[in-house]
């Protein structure tokens, strides 16, 4: 079987973010309830920005890196995501248009809650290994998304915006992905969108069924992986779905109570270790759905290669990723850290990027929900006028060379560069 892994990775995470502290005053949020959370800022996307101009432009770094025969060479295009602007047609379409790939590229897209992401993932890491590819054949995979905030709940302050761009292929420089995933899924009702602009489920719910799903998905790893598999001694790292960090904090002082029997102080020690650097980038962005087990990647690998003895004391380092969707379904898997990672990573540069976002004030990010839900779905027709958010655009994204959104006609997005 041939090798497939994550050779880059991209991160575009807007140009806007707001403190969430502010946020949960304004809002009047209990504030020890708030603090579970674990965040800090969450990004915000402009009335120039959907999902289609977020995929874009984390993956363009990526492509504009590669020779002219490596870009031919993505075969496969796959966009996992659960902010869909049509019903038929895959936002997968615009993405190869706009990142000019080739015609024989396969394009479709994913929408299985926030699961897309690693089902796009998985299905790119299985044509790389399959036979049917070419010897060269890669595949890119991107995650996208843009939350729709409930305004005035505890949700409001981790719904955030960003895509993650991937390609796969047979040499990977970051990640050697394991081929025996383990999963886990039933039907539940915990999270749903019934219509496009309405988001609606129980909290309660979702999170019993995460941590059933973690429990589930890492005892169908254990199965696939021959039974050897212990939870806290084969993982230098670990990189959970993360809707908010308290929600991980939870499944994994659940998984050590179950599995090692430890006392509080060396569980939290062993998230500590093992886990909180996951959140470094997540308590930044909040959550971005089909993303939110990359972004915790990101995290957990840049960990791991600013260890003062390497990538870790293990060669190479093991870094265990749990992918849950409401719904629901939920994998647990694993990849091998390669030399190449630290070089990569910091190509990726996710975190200078998140230091050049533009804070908002309340009254901005108030008229910002209120012109972002103009261009969500469906819409026939309509003129995007950055002028309509004041001096942001200006200070934030012109002369990026973003891709942005300008115009829609007869339900056609037009794009251009900022």
């Amino acid at each position: 079987m041939k090798r497939a892994g994550i050779e880059a990775i991209g991160v575009y995470a807007g140009r806007t973010m707001l403190d969430v502290g502010r946020l949960a005053e304004a809002r009047g949020l209990d504030t020890a309830r708030f603090r579970n959370l674990l965040m800090r800022r969450k990004s915000v996307a402009l009335p120039v920005e959907d999902p289609v101009s977020f995929a874009v432009n984390a993956a363009r770094p990526i492509v504009d890196r590669l020779s002219p025969a490596e870009r031919a060479a993505i075969r496969l295009l796959v966009v996992g995501t659960e902010s869909g602007i049509d019903f038929g047609k895959a936002m997968s379409s615009y993405v190869q248009h706009h990142l000019e790939l080739s015609r024989n590229c396969r394009t479709f897209e994913i929408k299985h809650a926030c699961f897309g992401g690693t089902a796009a993932l998985q299905t790119a890491a299985d044509f790389v290994r399959g036979g049917g590819a070419p010897p060269d054949a890669r595949a890119l995979v991107i995650a996208t998304d843009v939350a729709r905030p409930i305004p005035r709940t505890y949700v409001e302050p981790s719904q955030g915006a960003a895509a993650v761009a991937m390609l796969v292929g047979p040499a990977p420089r970051i990640l050697e992905l394991e081929p025996r995933p383990g999963s886990y899924a039933f039907e539940v009702m915990d999270t749903c969108r019934p219509t496009p602009d309405f988001e609606t489920g129980d909290a309660d719910l979702s999170l019993l069924s995460y941590l059933d799903c973690v429990r589930g998905a890492f005892a169908d790893y254990r199965t696939q992986s021959g039974g050897v598999a212990d939870f806290r001694d084969d993982f230098d790292g670990l990189a959970f779905h993360t809707p908010f960090g308290g929600m991980v904090k939870g499944a994994h002082r659940t998984m050590m109570r179950d599995l090692k029997r430890l006392p509080p102080a060396e569980i939290e020690a062993d998230f500590e270790r093992r886990v909180l650097p996951s959140l470094a980038h997540c308590a930044e962005v909040g959550n971005i759905y089909s993303g939110s087990v990359f972004l915790a990647l990101c995290g957990a690998l840049e960990a791991l290669v600013a260890r003062p003895n390497g990538v870790a004391a293990r060669r190479p380092a093991r870094v265990g990723l749990f992918s849950y969707g409401s719904g629901c379904c939920s994998e647990f898997y694993a990849g091998l850290v390669q030399p190449g990672a630290g070089a990569a990573l910091t190509e990726a540069a996710v975190g200078r990027h998140l230091g050049e976002r533009r804070e908002l004030t309340m009254p901005e990010y108030e008229r910002l929900l209120e012109l972002n839900r103009r261009a969500a779905f469906g819409v026939e027709a309509m003129d995007v006028d950055p002028s309509e958010i004041g001096p942001i655009y200006g200070d934030a994204m012109a002369g990026t060379g973003l891709l942005v959104l300008r115009r829609i006609r007869g339900f056609h997005r037009e794009y251009d560069r900022a």
